[in-house]
């Protein structure tokens, strides 16, 4: 008689295939870390002190002098939160929404939907912090590069320290000291002027007048995101250009007497940037995270701004809604990154991976 061989059963094997694949693996990683994210933050919102219907009954008491029966009668009325439901219940019916792409309705503003809430402070917040990383980048490699190019001279020196000062200070930080400095003390600008997205005397539209006012009230937060950021991205190009100009490729470059300028962009700038790229991809999630403080510093209307309003309202749908479009940003971005490294050096990916 032949004897039959063991085999693997077939589910087995599919799910040893899938986990092989690098790309797969990684997508799947993300999707895991983005449930035990928004699990984590849905319970630990919880934890906050006091819900939506408390918040609410507190500022009627306060604003109108109402009895607590009266203001809870009104809150409960006014709104579709149940506070004596159990967090599973609760979590059940969420979990329930986001499978079927649903956001939920806000808990402080009856009959919106969340993700139109989001939709419209998206926009702002994504050109704002998103201007500011493309300049605080570009502005990075550039003075980074020569001060790798000038190293051990005043050039050199300047640049460093200048970066390690810019890097060391919080970008709220900044924004308080513009505020103070150029807006109060030598009054450069009107503060209360550049309040918001836009002036609200010009009309919503396509025209110079309304890019013009957006554009003059998204200054302020972006050069606070950009002298926040921009040390780290000088001192990141720097590192990277130094290891660079080791390579003998560099000297080969110098021995066959090319110019300065011609190493500089062709064989050091390339290669150097290369790294800052990967940086790149993995801090374009922070753009929707990062900007909660500065905003509300600039009263500027973006998803950090809304955020806060959420968290202070305690309008949990509002808080998870924003809450997983920054998990999935950072997530995914990380997933880039991932990607990216595993293209440009494949001994990251699985042995055997087709």
């Amino acid at each position: 008689m032949q004897a039959t061989s063991p085999t693997r059963a077939p589910s087995f094997s599919f799910v040893q295939k899938i986990w092989r694949n690098y790309t797969l693996r990684t997508f799947l990683q993300s999707l895991i870390t983005i449930w035990a994210v928004i699990t984590f933050i849905f319970f630990l919102i919880r934890l906050m002190p006091g819900n939506p219907i408390d918040v609410y009954v507190n500022y009627l008491i306060n604003s109108e002098n109402l009895t607590y029966e009266q203001a809870y009668n009104r809150a409960a009325s006014q709104f579709k939160f149940d506070p004596n439901a159990s967090w599973i219940e609760q979590y059940v019916v969420y979990i329930g929404q986001l499978l079927r792409g649903d956001l939920g309705e806000s808990i402080t503003s009856s009959g919106t939907r969340v993700i139109d809430q989001i939709l419209r402070f998206l926009p702002w917040t994504v050109f704002c912090v998103g201007s500011a990383l493309l300049i605080s980048f570009t502005l990075g490699m550039v003075l980074g590069m020569t001060a790798a190019f000038y190293r051990n001279t005043w050039i050199d020196n300047i640049i460093s320290l200048i970066a390690s000062i810019f890097g060391a200070i919080p970008d709220y930080i900044w924004g308080l000291l513009i505020l103070i400095i150029f807006g109060v003390q030598l009054q450069w600008f009107s503060v209360g002027d550049l309040r918001g997205t836009y002036d609200p005397n010009v009309k919503p539209g396509f025209t110079p007048a309304f890019i013009f006012s957006v554009i003059q009230h998204a200054m302020l937060p972006i050069l606070t995101y950009v002298t926040g950021t921009i040390g780290f991205w000088v001192l990141a190009m720097r590192g990277s250009t130094t290891s660079t100009l080791g390579e003998d490729y560099v000297n080969i470059a110098r021995a066959r007497g090319l110019s300065r300028g011609r190493i500089m962009t062709a064989y050091v700038g390339r290669n150097a940037a290369l790294p800052l790229f990967t940086l790149l991809a993995i801090n374009i999630g922070f753009v929707l995270g990062g900007a909660v403080i500065v905003e509300e510093l600039f009263v500027y209307k973006g998803l950090g701004s809304f955020l806060f309003w959420s968290i202070s309202q305690r309008d949990y749908t509002s808080m998870q809604g924003v809450l997983l479009m920054i998990t999935m940003a950072v997530v995914f971005s990380n997933m880039l990154a991932d990607l990216l490294y595993g293209r440009l050096d494949p001994r990251v990916r699985v042995r055997g991976e087709k």
